[in-house]
């Protein structure tokens, strides 16, 4: 039987670029993938004829040997091109199928490695939430190594091929239908051996420091905020580029003020006679100056009295603020002399409709226990 043309089993024109070849390979590769139809001799038989055409058409040369002498180019009396390897070929397409999720496909030689990310725990008051702030940290970091230049090698040296992986950082290993590649356990991935350690950082290419950074808080910023420095994380491993430092933010408990997003609120006491006579006090706010609030006359405890602008600054929000809520707590008297005592029973004595609430309250008493 005449072998298809290797064109038609990709659905493309002679004329179709790479790119062309490689997006209709991996369409029909998908749909007749053995694992996604098992038990189907006739998607493994395509599948299979899809593996062989591209293996021919994505290499330059192979292709425009067929493109002139056609399946002849190839002819090895089995009828597959010569030195056509199924189960290789299966590994190479995983890899152009999958290669960019995994970090570029299997490695060829020395890897880079990008480096590992860093978090730092930062504490500020409310204060300093509500100012912002500039602040100076220390981090213990892997840098890299200036001797060896990362490398790993000691001056006047250079790595050295791995021979077990022959460069590659995987090695393969047959079983049955399919290949399975893995990490080569000699160099783990690297491809390269260092015979003669730089001895600073005994071959390891980084070493551990600490480096001062600036940074700076903005006002406004709320319990958990993460704040990133790009390129200030772990050195990358053979040239690969640096991490990055995440500064996680808490804001420590406050005295006076408790916090609700941007808003504040801070619980006030005030006397008994101010309370019922009304008044004029003075409340704190976190900007350091205090703010006048007028009592009404017959203020409850747990009544709130607003002050606009005077919370938290919002967060980006051009110089906008939450509010204040001052919420009045009327202290009961202690500690009182005689005196005190016989002019709060005169009151006492007087008091008919100067308590409402607690006269309708014993009123719906009376009335509940049947007017007893």
């Amino acid at each position: 039987m005449s072998k298809r043309c290797y064109y038609e089993i990709l659905g493309v024109q002679r004329t179709s670029s790479p790119e062309d070849l490689k997006g209709a390979y991996r369409k029909l590769a998908k749909e007749c993938h053995p694992d996604a139809n098992p038990g189907d001799n006739g998607a493994e038989h395509k599948f299979k004829e899809l593996s062989e055409a591209y293996d021919i058409l994505k290499d330059a040369d192979k292709r425009a040997a067929y493109d002139r002498f056609g399946h002849a180019a190839f002819e090895n009396g089995g009828g597959r091109p010569q030195g056509f390897d199924f189960a290789a070929s299966f590994t190479d397409v995983f890899d152009d199928l999958f290669g960019e999720f995994m970090g570029g496909g299997r490695g060829r030689g020395r890897r880079s490695n990008r480096g590992g990310d860093l978090r730092y725990n930062m504490e500020l008051s409310l204060e300093e939430a509500y100012r912002g702030k500039s602040a100076e940290i220390r981090v213990p970091t892997a840098v890299i190594c200036e001797t060896c230049g990362g490398v790993g090698a000691a001056t006047g040296t250079k790595p050295e091929t791995c021979t077990t992986c022959s460069g590659h950082g995987k090695v393969r290993a047959q079983q049955g239908f399919f290949t399975i590649e893995r990490t080569c356990p000699k160099c783990r991935g690297q491809g390269r051996m260092v015979k003669n350690p730089c001895k600073p950082c005994a071959g390891a290419g980084q070493i551990q420091k600490e480096k001062t950074l600036s940074v700076d808080i903005p006002a406004g910023v709320e319990e958990g905020t993460r704040i990133r420095l790009s390129g200030e994380g772990q050195g990358g491993l053979n040239g690969g580029p640096p991490g990055d430092l995440y500064i996680f933010l808490s804001v420590a408990q406050h005295p006076l003020f408790q916090r609700d997003a941007q808003n504040l609120h801070c619980m006030v006491p005030i006397g008994f006679a101010t309370a019922a006579l009304g008044g004029e006090i003075e409340v704190p706010t976190l900007a350091g100056a205090r703010a006048k609030i007028a009592i009404p006359e017959g203020a409850q405890s747990g009544h709130p009295v607003r002050l606009r602008g005077k919370g938290m600054p919002v967060l980006k929000g051009h110089g906008h603020h939450g509010d204040l809520y001052v919420e009045l707590r009327v202290e009961t008297p202690v500690k009182l002399s005689k005196k005190q005592k016989e002019l709060l029973r005169a009151f006492d004595a007087e008091a008919q409709g100067c308590q409402p609430e607690t006269e309708s309250f014993f009123a719906r008493v009376k009335e509940f226990l049947g007017g007893n």
